[in-house]
Order: structure tokens, then sequence, then C-alpha cells
């Protein structure tokens, strides 16, 4: 059979060749430092930013609603999160929090973010900003962070959206872009609560009511005089309002993720269809899986080695190495806190630790060669780490 062209095509390899060189020689000596593709990659990622607190506003009860503001605001999907970095004396401290503005929010004149807090038992940061953050102050934020949003090649159109506590916030966020009508999708909301008076966004969330968000709030305390859905987010509860091709997206404590994880199988959900939002750290580290039955209160010895430097610091057996890294002010790049993302792997040279198997994120050869997450990662001895510099 005869190729039209063949020599043609088997010599192009040379006459590329040939073109490439009669362009360096016929090009400009002057260096053109124009990156069109990286201007567009640091716009896009440009990593940590700093963003000032223009507002803040009750939303429920132990929660408020901060705003912060930038010039340029990276480009996020409604869902993601984004990390807030606090300086305390010496400590300094990133957590990450559902953003629960838009994302067309970001594109006004004056484009912001915003994040809803609420008052965490322990919660360090989360008391720190609820007590002290003001408008005028300034963070380095991270913005448009995390796999917790819709994708409509992925996904359905219908969302059924599980939601327990603070966990609302990264659906008032969808909710906002599907009544702007830039996210094409019908949003139906379970939000379980206690009480009523710890509804949060619960304003917000009404406003948001229309043909294509729905907002159902369950309560399972002792509320007589509700008249609306009572319970927990049961299988049956579920199947009551959740389209019959829904994409089911979950965010909640660690309790209600386990929970609902059971009332989806009895449905016989497929994994294909459930989304789940990292749920973070337990707050007793000791109750998780496989965890040695003492020596929680234990606080041992942190060798931490970046190039030819070497520091010595306490690290108690009840807290990740991230959080006795930062305690003791020293910088490591953090994002999920829940082991997921990788952005805090690190080196162990030396020493035993344990890492909580529902937040073990790590690749195979990254166990194989005691890389972990320190977030995810608690000490059992005197332990020796590589941070990068």
């Amino acid at each position: 059979m005869k190729v039209n062209g063949f020599l043609k095509d088997v010599g192009g390899a040379s006459r590329v060749t040939k073109a490439r060189e009669e362009k360096y020689q016929n090009a400009s000596t002057v260096s053109n430092a124009y990156d069109p593709i990286g201007k567009t990659a640091r716009l896009l990622h440009p990593g940590r930013i700093p963003m000032r607190v223009t507002e803040i506003r009750d939303a429920g009860k132990n929660a408020k609603t901060i705003r912060l503001s930038a010039d340029h605001i990276p480009y996020f999907k409604a869902g993601q999160f984004m990390t807030v970095e606090i300086k305390d004396g010496e400590s300094i401290a990133a957590r990450p929090y559902s953003i629960s503005s838009a994302p067309y929010e970001t594109r006004g004149e004056h484009p912001y973010v915003e994040i809803t807090v609420k008052k965490k038992n322990n919660g360090y940061i989360s008391g720190f900003l609820l007590e002290n953050a003001k408008e005028g102050d300034v963070y380095q934020c991270e913005v448009g962070l995390g796999e917790f949003h819709h994708d409509q090649i992925r996904d359905s159109r219908y969302i059924t959206a599980l939601a327990g506590g603070s966990g609302i916030t990264p659906f008032v966020s969808m909710a906002k872009e599907i009544r702007s009508g830039r996210l094409n999708a019908d949003l139906t909301i379970l939000y379980g609560s206690v009480n009523a008076d710890d509804i949060i966004l619960k304003d917000e969330l009404e406003h948001l009511v229309s043909d294509h968000v729905r907002v159902i709030h369950v309560l399972s305390g002792d509320n007589p005089e509700w008249t609306g859905e009572k319970g927990f987010l049961s299988a049956e509860l579920i199947a009551k309002y959740a389209h019959d091709d829904s994409t089911f997206m979950i965010c909640g404590p660690r309790a209600m993720h386990s929970y609902v994880k059971e009332q989806l199988e009895k449905l016989n959900i497929e994994k294909r269809r459930i989304r789940y939002d990292v749920p973070g750290q337990p707050e007793d580290i000791s109750l998780s899986e496989g965890y040695p039955a003492a020596g929680k209160d234990q606080v041992f010895r942190l060798i931490v080695r970046q190039g030819i430097h070497k520091t010595v610091i306490p690290a108690k057996a009840s807290e990740s190495i991230a959080a006795a890294l930062e305690r003791a002010g020293l910088r490591i790049h953090t994002a999920c806190r829940s082991g997921s993302c990788g952005v805090c792997r690190i080196k162990v040279i030396s020493g035993d630790y344990y890492v909580n198997p529902e937040n073990d994120g790590r690749r195979g050869a990254d166990k194989d060669f005691n890389y972990v997450h320190a977030c995810s990662t608690y000490p059992l001895s005197d332990l020796c780490i590589k941070l990068n510099i």
C-alpha cells in the first residue's frame, strides 16, 4: 500500500530541528522575561496571601461570620476551604475553614471571602478568632483548597447535602452560587442540629431557599414546640427527601460522618455517589483504633532537623507533630489538618509514632520509607524528623 507523503513525514524531525536552529540564530539577544503561563499560575495559586478582616457578624450561638478582603482573591469552587494563619506570641498555627461565601462574590468591586467560625471544645484557633479577631486585622490565608465541591462531569445535578453543626458552611456557599445562576444544580440540605438555637446561618439559609434550593432542619434534642423533622439523619429521612439520582455530600462532626455512612449503606447507595468532606482529627486521639492504652499524657523530645540546623522541642503524645511544631513557633505548611492532602508531609528519621487509620492518607511508598503527614501523626517516643527548609 502506498502512503502519500511517507518520505515527507519521515523527514519531519530533521526539518523541525533545522527550523528551530534558524529561530535561535535570528532571535533577539535581549531576554524576554514575560511568562504568561507562570503569571496565570501565580494568580490561580499564589499560596499564602495577606487578607484583612472587613466585617464580623453573628451567625448563631457561639458562631460568627468573618469577612476577609484582598485586592485579588484566587479562584475557588463552592464547597472548598481556606486556611487562616494565626500568630500568638511564639506560636504560629493555621487551621482550615470551609468558605461560606460564594465564588462570584470574589469578582466584584470589593472582593471578599467569608468563613463562619463556631466555638469548639478545646478549639484553640476558633476560640482565638471568636474572642480576638476585629476589623482591620490582617491574617495570612490560603484560598481554594480541597476536593469537596460539585463537579458537573462527575456528579449528578441533584445534590443531597447531609450537614451537622458548622458543616453547613460549604453548602451555604453552594446555595449562593446556585441562586446566582452560576452553578447548575438542585440542592436539598438536610441539616441536623440539637436545638433550634444551635442552627448556624439560619437567616441566610431561609433567604437562599428557592425552586433549586431546599433546606430541611432536623432537631435531635428535646424540642416540644418544634413542628419540623426530629431525630437524626436516618436512612428513612434521607430516602424521604433525596432525589433518586442524588449525589450525596456529607460535612459535619466525626460522629455524624460515621452515623451517616451507616445510613447510606442501608440505602445501598453506591460509593461513587458519595462525597465526604475531611472530618478533622479526633479530639481525644487515645480513643482511636490501635492507639496504645498507656502514654497519652507523656511528653517526648522532638528533634527537628532543617538542613544543617537542629532544634529540640517538647511534643505531647496527645497532640500531633504539626501542633507541637506550631506551638514551638516552627513554621510548617498545613492545609486540611486531616491527613488527606499531604501538604505537611515530613520524614521521620527515628522514633515510634502513631497514625490514626481513619486519617491516614499516605501513599504506600511513603509508609515504606517513613514519611508521614505531620497533622495526623502522634509521637509514641522521642522522635527525630526532617523538616523542609
